[in-house]
């Protein structure tokens, strides 16, 4: 069976150029979360191992490396995972796949080092800027990030997520919620525990 792995890191961003490439018959795996966490500790990352691992997916499809992540050791680590597990990784933006007729293809693994690298050096040079970012607006005295230890209002929180209020509203699961509104179960149980006060 085949499968899509598709990842953003915020309920605000476009999930649509990836599933734009969606083949017929692929199952799909949506994440909303961070590239920084590790794959297997993701929602969907880990159901699409379990998956793997009872041997009901064979090849996945990602839009470009670093969907899998932003971390080079584990976007390796997970690659690793998919060939010892006789699991063919296409990479859309490149071409190419991890496996040739049954065997790791060499190319690859040289291909997706390099692209794994350049996916973890953007995430540093974004982290670094919003550093800087922060300082200079801290010693303009324009700084207007949260302030340390204090908590969101909770209409702000809630005004976020309008469609995961309307379909918890509507008696969808969490799960299916977390689906509809293309964020994490967490944010979904958060906006249910809020609602319910």
């Amino acid at each position: 069976m085949k499968a899509r792995y598709n990842r953003i890191s915020t309920a605000n961003q476009n999930i649509e150029r990836q599933l734009a490439k969606q083949a017929k018959g692929e199952i799909i795996y949506n994440d909303v979360i961070s590239g920084s966490v590790l794959f297997t500790t993701r929602p969907k990352g880990q159901e699409l191992t379990e998956d793997i691992k009872s041997g009901k997916i064979t090849y996945v499809s990602v839009s470009s490396i670093d969907r899998l992540g932003r971390n080079l050791i584990d976007i390796l680590q997970t690659v690793q995972f998919f060939t010892d597990n006789g699991v063919n990784l296409m990479v859309d933006n490149l071409g190419i796949t991890s496996l040739v007729d049954g065997k790791p293809n060499s190319t690859f693994n040289l291909i997706i080092s390099v692209m794994g690298n350049v996916a973890q050096m953007e995430r540093e040079t974004l982290l670094e800027r919003q550093r800087e970012g922060i300082a200079i607006a801290k010693a303009k005295g324009t700084y207007k990030g949260r302030v340390r230890g204090s908590v969101e209002a909770k209409e702000e929180f809630l005004s976020k997520y309008p469609n995961v209020i309307k379909s918890l509203k509507k008696g969808n699961s969490l799960r299916d919620t977390a689906k509809i509104a293309e964020c994490s179960l967490g944010t979904v149980q958060k906006v249910k525990a809020i609602l319910a006060v």
